[in-house]
């Protein structure tokens, strides 16, 4: 059965996220499809496009994997570590063509929701960014399709697949990794209380006690600093594929409360996934 045609297999899914992880997968493909230029380089990356939509293929067929309950140690959780073991995949993998890599991408991610839609996993599972739930394991998949979709979209010069509807479901997954990915630099020492809020949407809550961060899933009552941010440019900054400077010019980044300066530096609290 075809698994986005089956809406039953999504049961045990966030509503909306199987139909976001198929289109999101086909939009990638569609990118490729369009007679694109698999030599072209990344902007501002070392990796060509052929080389990001090999990763991307890979990670999928990984997080299939994973949400089929098969372990796959994959670094250990550290921007270097999954760096090396990227790399490393990448030169044991020698596909770059197209029309491959664009079937793979699809049949992985459908793979990924379908097992998570019927359940298998009975627990948390072990990602290369920690114990997960299947829900955030599926989060997890479409965040990274949409930043490296993202990514492609620019190098070929189309439009990119990042809506609202889309970085709203990603929320389960950067909620949970926002405190793995903190930056001991910039966090060492300091007490903060932030709300942020998508608009139109959801919101949540950043909290740092002498450093150690807390993410909860509702804003903190008496915020220190309330950031309000256009949702796609939310989603663009905790990737690192966007600075701040820009959006706050455009007004795409609205700061209010008591401790307004506080704003500039959240982007700085976190290591990009």
């Amino acid at each position: 059965m075809d698994p986005v045609a089956g809406q039953d297999v999504r049961r045990k899914l966030p509503e909306g996220l199987g139909a976001a992880l198929h289109e999101t997968a086909e939009d990638i493909a569609a990118l490729l499809r369009a007679d694109a230029d698999m030599e072209r380089r990344i902007p501002g990356a070392t990796w060509s496009v052929g080389e990001a939509a090999a990763h991307l293929a890979l990670a999928n067929e990984l997080m299939a994997q994973l949400a089929a309950g098969h372990a796959r140690p994959y670094g250990d959780g550290t921007p270097q570590s999954l760096a090396g073991a990227n790399e490393r995949s990448l030169a044991e993998f020698g596909e770059r063509r197209a029309e491959p890599l664009a079937a793979m991408i699809v049949e992985h991610a459908d793979a990924c929701a379908a097992s998570l839609g019927e359940g298998i996993l009975e627990g948390p599972v072990v990602t290369p960014l920690g114990p997960m739930s299947p829900a955030e394991l599926g989060a997890y998949l479409l965040t990274h399709m949409l930043g490296h979709g993202y990514d492609l979209a620019r190098a070929l010069g189309r439009p990119h697949m990042l809506d609202r509807a889309r970085v709203e479901l990603t929320l389960p997954f950067l909620l949970t990794a926002m405190p793995r990915v903190a930056e001991p630099r910039t966090t060492a020492g300091m007490n903060a209380r932030y709300a942020i809020r998508l608009w139109g949407g959801d919101a949540f809550g950043v909290t740092l006690a002498d450093g150690v961060v807390t993410v909860d899933e509702r804003p903190p009552a008496g915020p220190d600093c309330t950031i309000s941010i256009e949702p796609v440019t939310f989603l663009l900054m905790a990737l690192g594929r966007q600075g701040q400077v820009s959006p706050l010019l455009r007004g795409r980044i609205l700061v209010r409360g008591r401790k307004p300066w506080l704003a500039p530096r959240f982007p700085g609290l976190f290591t990009a996934p």
